[in-house]
C-alpha cells in the first residue's frame, strides 16, 4: 500500500525530491511546510504536491506515514527524533546529527519505535563508490588497507548563494560550519566501499585567512574558523583512511565535488576531476566512461540551478553504466537526477524500505558510521590534531528493522 509524505523544508533541494517522491508508485500523496510559508505554496504549485501545513508540528499531527526532512544542516538530529516519536518514518538530508548525543538519541528511537530511517546520503550511489563496492565485493583488490575521499567544494562555487538563500541577513553566521560536521560526502564513499569503521582520528583545522566575514570566529554561530580540515582515520580492520573537507581550494567541484581513492595489496582505483583509472601492478586502465553521468535538466531544475549556478552538478547528473537501472521504478525514467545519478536511488531506497519493511542500505546504524567520525575530528582538530577514539554504536540489525 503506497505511503503518504511530508517534505520539511522547501528549499534548494527538497524541490528535487518532491518530483521523485511524487513521481514514485509507493508514494500516494506529498505535501509540504516551511518556516517560510511563501516556498511552501511555491513549491506545491510547482510540483503538483497534494496541500501545505503550517508547520512542522502541523506534519507530525497529520496522518502522513513518513517525513523528508531538509532543512537546515544543524538542526537535522532533534526534528528526526521528534518525527520517529510522533509515529513517523524518516528520510534526513545529511548530515545526520552534529553530536554523538544526537546520533545517540535518534538509534535508540529507530530502535524502540521500529520505524524507517535513512540518512540521504548521496556518495553511497556514488559511481565511484559502487564500482570499488563491486570490486571489493569480488576481492580485486586483495586487501585494501589505505583510503582516501576528499569533498572538495569551495565557498566561491557556489556556497556563498546557497548560504544567502537559507540564511537570510544573517547567513554569514551559518557559512561557517565546521567543515567536519559535513563529512558525509567524503566519508561515505569510502566506507560505502567497505566493510570497515573509523576507530580513532587525528585531524588538522586549517585557519580560514579571506578575512570575508565567513570563518571568522567572532561572526560564526559555531565558533569556527576552519575552512579546511584533513583527518587520518584508523579503522578496525588495521587499515587508515584521509579525509578532506575543503572549502577554500582551487577545485572544479562543478565537475566532481567528491572524489575517492582506494589502494589495495592486488590493486587500486584513484580519481581526479575528469579521470578514473583502475590499476593493478602491472597496468593502468581508463575507466572513466564507466562512471561518467549523463546531463538532463527540466525547466523547474533549472530555476532552481539558477539561484547557485556554479552547483549545477548537484541537478545535472543522469546515470553512470555501474548503475543498476533496472531496479529503479518505471517513473523515473528521464526524470531529473542529482549528485552523481544518486538522487533516483536514494528516493527509491526509502520508500521501498517503509514499504517492505527492510533497512534501507543507509540506516541509522550506518549513518553513524558516516556522520560520527567528522563530529570527532573535528573535536581533535580544536585540540591541535590529539588522536581522539571514535565510539561506534554497532551494525545494523540483521533481521528486518
Amino acid at each position: 500500500m503506497p505511503i503518504s509524505l511530508g517534505l520539511v523544508g522547501a528549499g534548494q533541494f527538497a524541490g528535487q525530491f518532491a518530483k521523485l517522491f511524487k513521481l514514485h508508485p509507493g508514494v500516494s500523496r506529498v505535501i509540504v511546510t516551511d518556516v517560510l510559508p511563501e516556498r511552501a505554496a511555491a513549491l506545491m504549485e510547482q510540483e503538483n504536491l497534494d496541500g501545505v501545513v503550517v508547520d512542522f508540528d502541523a506534519l507530525l499531527a497529520s496522518d502522513v506515514d513518513a517525513v523528508a526532512i531538509f532543512t537546515q544542516r544543524w538542526t537535522h538530529g532533534p526534528l528526526v527524533v521528534k518525527a520517529l516519536r510522533a509515529g513517523k518514518h524518516v528520510y534526513s538530508a545529511v548530515p545526520m546529527a552534529i553530536s554523538e548525543e544526537e546520533i545517540a538519541d535518534i538509534i535508540t528511537a529507530v530502535r524502540e519505535t521500529g520505524l524507517t530511517y535513512m540518512m540521504g546520503e548521496t556518495s553511497y550511489y556514488n559511481p565511484a563508490t559502487v564500482y570499488a563496492r563491486g570490486k571489493q565485493a569480488a576481492g580485486a583488490f586483495g586487501r585494501v588497507f589505505y583510503t582516501e575521499g576528499d569533498y572538495v567544494h569551495d565557498m566561491d562555487l557556489g556556497f556563498y548563494e546557497a548560504y544567502q538563500y537559507s540564511g537570510g541577513a544573517d547567513w554569514k553566521s551559518t557559512a561557517s560550519y565546521p567543515p567536519m560536521l559535513y563529512p558525509t560526502h567524503s566519508v561515505g564513499g569510502v566506507l560505502g566501499a567497505l566493510p570497515a569503521h573509523a576507530i580513532s582520528v587525528s585531524c588538522i583545522g586549517i585557519r580560514d585567512q579571506r578575512g570575508d566575514g565567513v570563518f571568522d570566529k567572532d561572526v560564526s554561530m559555531f565558533q569556527n574558523d576552519f575552512s579546511n580540515a584533513s583527518a587520518l582515520f584508523e579503522l578496525n580492520d588495521g587499515g587508515a583512511m584521509r579525509i578532506n573537507e575543503m572549502r577554500r581550494v582551487g577545485y572544479p567541484s562543478a565537475i566532481r565535488e567528491s572524489r575517492f581513492r582506494y589502494f589495495g595489496t592486488d590493486a587500486s582505483f584513484e580519481q581526479l576531476a575528469e579521470v578514473s583509472v583502475w590499476q593493478d601492478k602491472e597496468t593502468v586502465t581508463d575507466i572513466s566512461d564507466q562512471l561518467a553521468t549523463d546531463a538532463t535538466m527540466s525547466a523547474d531544475d533549472q530555476a532552481l540551478a539558477n539561484v547557485a549556478p556554479a552547483l549545477r552538478a548537484a541537478f545535472v547528473s543522469g546515470h553512470a553504466a555501474v548503475h543498476d537501472v533496472a531496479r529503479l521504478p518505471q517513473e523515473y525514467e528521464g526524470a531529473p537526477n542529482g549528485h552523481e545519478g544518486s538522487h533516483h536511488f536514494l528516493a527509491d531506497d526509502f520508500v521501498t524500505a517503509v514499504n517492505k519493511k527492510t533497512l534501507p542500505p543507509v540506516n541509522a546504524w550506518v549513518a553513524a558510521r558516516f556522520t560520527l567520525p567528522g563530529i570527532i575530528a573535528h573535536q581533535s582538530a580544536l585540540r591541535g590534531g590529539e588522536r581522539l577514539d571514535i565510539p561506534d554504536f554497532g551494525p545494523a540489525p540483521q533481521q528486518g528493522r
